[in-house]
């Protein structure tokens, strides 16, 4: 008996599609940069056209090195987080760096708590769309 050209064939449900190759140096490349630039901004805003200590310069070294470890770690485990989650989780990087950089320039806690809720809030807003969008 001949079968219909439209019946579904019985065959394994597809998997998904091969992993994009890993590009390993921009893994390590990307939060180095970030770091730096994070280290470099920390150290100019408490600077404030001062001169320069060995307090400063400690102060940029362990913030870029403390968010670059943090970028670091993101972007290691963001291939295993649900999408909402993702979105979350760059949101709240990015509010805690504004804060604490916006906090450094002599403002209240309340001022840089707000504009770093209100950047994140921001943030994960766009990466939850970006990232849903580019779904598979």
């Amino acid at each position: 008996m001949a079968t219909h050209a439209t019946m579904p064939r019985h065959t394994r449900s597809r998997d998904r599609a091969p992993a994009r190759p890993h590009h390993r140096s921009i893994g390590w490349a990307l939060p180095l940069v970030l770091g730096v630039i994070v280290g470099f901004w920390a150290f100019f805003i408490r600077r404030d056209g001062g001169e320069t200590t060995a307090g400063l310069i400690w102060l940029g070294v362990v913030s870029g090195v403390a968010f670059a470890v943090l970028c670091f770690a993101l972007g290691r485990v963001q291939g295993r987080l649900p999408v909402e989650v993702r979105a979350a989780a760059y949101g709240a990087v990015t509010a805690i760096v504004i804060g604490y950089l916006f906090s450094l320039h002599h403002h209240s806690v309340l001022s840089s708590t707000v504009l770093g809720l209100g950047v994140g809030a921001g943030v994960t807003a766009y990466a939850y769309y970006l990232f849903y969008t580019r779904t598979e």
